[in-house]
């Protein structure tokens, strides 16, 4: 019978490859609400060659999800397409963040950390120190804010930990769970008492080795900090979707599914132009607040699991002004909450990757104080300006820019609050006690990377 893959953005096109790759002869139907595949990866290109990137727009290789991701783009003939930021590249060097009026440059190498750099009052090295006398709280779970609090320092947690988390997921420090981005720190405060003793303890236990080859050799022998494609990241899933084509997977565009009806059998998916699909096996690749409505009449309690995965709205603002206008180099930067700004940070598309003479920005607003800032329903007119505005209040860029681009992503990014891993393991214990057909991958489960997402694909598919 039809395998079925619920959801067409890179997670389910992902999970199409490798289910064809694993059973070549496989029956596999994909079923896309939108007009569209790709998800919230969308790279527009301009008649200039500028390229307005919607969502994701860079990938890191580190690590066995980035090998993973390396290797699925060896495997479609994409090498030649990829164009690498290196380690020595001023984008990979100057990451910033907007503190008190001012742009700082954080830290980037080991002899920076000894180094006191505002905003911040005294040197990392110190911060971390801080970590080895700071007691130790026995919890299950905790804020990643409150974590760097104890361990680390208020200002830490103010100015740098609040900051990244507003760039990997637009979220609040202050709720997103320890174990979203210092899952091992945490751990090892809790058994060995503190940060600091638990690297000293594991470090030079053996650990378990990535074979690197191909890409993944290249991109370690050349030293990339991350990479994108030539014509933008949509690249990506367009040869994704190319390749599953070619090998007759049927896809279903404008196919909104509006029920889940499961039974030791399998399962049938309802639409809502009346019709109905039957599957032995669903692999779901869809936020889970969407597939919480699927499931809600006739498995509530998993359905309930589900909606304690939230997720943000941001909008993003793409801008392009002719000239050369930026004063520093960098990957762009970053504004803690603390600064109560309606963004949450600029990036200089046009120092990472040079396609013109033009200077390319994009303004990120929003994520967990979208509604706060903008309400509900803004206007477009209503973000452009603030984001203008940012932009020459911050950058000092007075003029209008050429061209622009915005775009609202509604709940793009899943929020892994206090409680996540629990409440992941009781959505899995569910679907295993139940028998229920069904497969979980993507955003809202195992990471909110483009690596995470991929690999999340293809575990689903070998777990069949």
């Amino acid at each position: 019978m039809t395998k079925v893959i619920l959801g067409g953005g890179l997670t389910g096109l992902s999970a199409a490859y490798y289910l064809l790759k694993r059973i070549p002869n496989q029956k596999v139907t994909l079923v896309e609400s939108s007009h569209r595949l790709g998800g919230w990866i969308k790279s527009n290109v301009l008649d200039n060659e500028v390229i307005f990137e919607q969502g994701p727009r860079t990938i890191r290789p580190q690590g066995k999800p980035g090998a993973n991701t390396l290797s699925l783009i060896d495997d479609l003939g994409l090498s030649s397409k990829i164009t690498p930021i290196l380690a020595s590249h001023p984008a990979a060097q100057n990451r910033m963040i907007y503190v008190n009026g001012k742009l700082f440059t954080l830290p980037s190498g080991l002899f920076s950390l000894f180094k006191k750099q505002p905003p911040f009052s005294k040197s990392f090295i110190r911060y971390f120190a801080q970590d080895f006398f700071s007691p130790k709280k026995t919890v299950s779970d905790e804020s990643i804010y409150d974590f760097a609090c104890r361990r680390f320092g208020q200002e830490f947690a103010d100015y740098l930990i609040s900051a990244l988390i507003c760039g990997i997921c637009a979220g609040n420090s202050k709720e997103i769970s320890v174990k979203f981005l210092m899952k091992q720190f945490f751990e090892y405060e809790q058994r060995y008492g503190s940060v600091l003793k638990g690297v000293a303890n594991n470090l030079f236990k053996r650990k378990e080795n990535v074979e690197l080859k191909g890409l993944a050799l290249r991109a370690k022998k050349e030293k990339w900090s991350v990479y994108s494609f030539i014509n933008g990241l949509e690249t990506l899933p367009q040869s994704l979707e190319n390749y599953i084509r070619r090998n007759n997977v049927d896809i279903q565009l404008n196919s909104r599914c509006n029920q889940l009806e499961m039974s030791d059998n399998g399962l049938i998916l309802h639409f809502e132009n009346g019709a109905h699909l039957k599957s032995d096996h669903l692999i779901s690749s869809i936020p889970a607040e969407s597939l919480a409505k699927l499931t809600e009449r006739q498995h509530p309690h998993f359905s309930k699991l589900l909606t304690n995965i939230p997720s943000v709205s941001v909008c993003v603002v793409n801008l392009c002004y002719p000239g050369k206008l930026l004063t520093r180099e960098g990957f762009g930067f970053l504004v803690p909450p603390k600064e109560q700004l309606p963004i949450l940070g600029i990036i200089y598309d046009s120092c990472c990757f040079s396609r013109s003479n033009d200077t390319v920005l994009t303004v990120m607003m929003g994520g967990y104080w979208f509604e706060q800032f903008f309400g509900k329903n803004p206007e477009e007119n209503v973000l452009l300006q603030t984001a203008k505005e940012q932009v020459k209040a911050i950058l000092g860029i007075r003029q209008e820019p050429a061209q622009f681009k915005v775009n609202i992503l509604h709940k793009c990014i899943p929020q892994y609050v206090v409680g996540h891993e629990d409440n992941l393991n009781g959505i899995n214990r569910y679907i295993n006690e139940n028998k229920l057909p069904i497969s979980l991958c993507g955003a809202s489960f195992y990471g909110v990377g483009v690596n995470d997402v991929i690999l999340s694909a293809r575990n689903a598919v070998e777990c069949l």
